[in-house]
């Protein structure tokens, strides 16, 4: 599989090395960067073109005949927000951008409309009581509950599926044989489905000792009791372009004080606001990890994928964050499942 670095070429590379390039990617498209990898411009077949009917000759720099002003998107835009961008300016091709303007990833239509299949385990934690779902959880687990038309487990997983992921391990332990009774091995849906047993909860990160091997690649960790429309292939590479050894998701909350904030000095007042907001990231309860963080994981102990984190930074490992701007809605109390059963259908209908 072409890895977009070879799309890569100098301001200074020859028109005619660039054509070759462009003429053996399936991409059709080459992306001209500094020595830091942030993008100058893209070049296609047709800037080439172009650039031959003004007069300019094959061993020219591309930087002569290169889009100075390409679109992108950021890492943070969704899919839905990228294909729609890709209508409108009516191209094939995106480059996905950080704030530093370096390139970490390249959107291709045909690419998005069709996922392309990934190796990359999905862990899902399936194993919580819900007790802040009683009654609805006394006969059923969380997971099994129905959001829309089908269980709250059954969209997490459909949503990899549409993403090219068929690896899976589930997490049980409440309710255990009902969640594999339902699921089975995964082939109602064409994927592979495995099962974590916990004796003892464990905790999102401690579930993690009972996989019966070690993965090749980082894999993804997803509470089951989440609703999102985040792209993880776009999750997987900004964990990889930032060299993680873990990175978690967050999400923004905004809390608004329903009083008035008073600040001081000694007894002086020195300034009132009122009913300020204020805004803060959460754990999102997603997570990317590098097999060697296995390694901090101690086999049947309870551990909390916070404190597995913690520990991480502790050891000044590059742990890092994801910011979350797709829907994401966490099912963890009646209100929230009232909400996810209204916004169901109009979200991933």
């Amino acid at each position: 599989m072409l890895n977009w670095r070879d799309l890569l070429v100098s301001p200074q590379t020859p028109i005619i090395n660039t054509l070759e390039i462009i003429d053996k990617n399936a991409r059709q498209i080459a992306l001209v960067v500094d020595n830091k990898d942030r993008l100058l411009g893209t070049v296609t077949d047709g800037d080439i073109r172009r650039g031959l009917l003004k007069g300019r000759d094959l061993q020219e720099e591309i930087s002569t005949v290169m889009n100075p002003y390409p679109t992108v998107a950021s890492p943070y835009d969704n899919r839905e927000d990228i294909l729609a961008l890709m209508r409108i300016k009516q191209i094939h091709q995106i480059p996905i951008v950080d704030e530093d303007g370096r390139i970490i990833h390249v959107e291709i239509l045909d690419e998005l409309l069709r996922p392309k299949q990934k190796d990359n385990w999905v862990v899902l934690m399936a194993g919580g009581l819900g007790t802040r779902l009683q009654p609805l959880t006394y006969d059923c687990p969380k997971p099994l509950l129905k959001v829309g038309n089908k269980p709250i487990l059954e969209t997490i997983l459909q949503s990899f599926i549409d993403q090219g992921f068929h690896k899976f391990y589930i997490s049980v332990k409440y309710k255990a044989e009902m969640i594999q009774g339902y699921f089975g091995n995964g082939d109602r849906w064409g994927v592979t489905i495995r099962y974590l047993y916990e004796q003892e909860s464990l905790g999102t990160a401690g579930a993690l000792s009972l996989l019966p091997e070690r993965p090749n690649n980082s894999f993804i960790v997803m509470n089951g009791d989440l609703l999102t429309k985040v792209h993880f292939e776009q999750l997987l590479d900004f964990h990889k372009t930032y060299q993680a050894y873990a990175t978690m998701c967050v999400r923004e909350y905004d809390h608004q004080i329903p009083y008035g904030v008073v600040r001081l000095e000694k007894q002086r007042l020195t300034s009132i606001e009122e009913k300020p907001m204020q805004r803060f990231f959460v754990n999102a309860g997603i997570y990317v990890l590098n097999p060697n963080v296995l390694d901090y994981i101690k086999h049947n102990q309870y551990l909390d994928m916070p404190s597995l984190f913690e520990e991480l930074m502790q050891e000044e490992k590059n742990t890092i964050a994801f910011p979350i701007r797709e829907y994401w809605l966490d099912i963890g109390r009646m209100t929230d499942y009232e909400k996810a059963n209204k916004e169901y259908m109009e979200v991933f209908s």
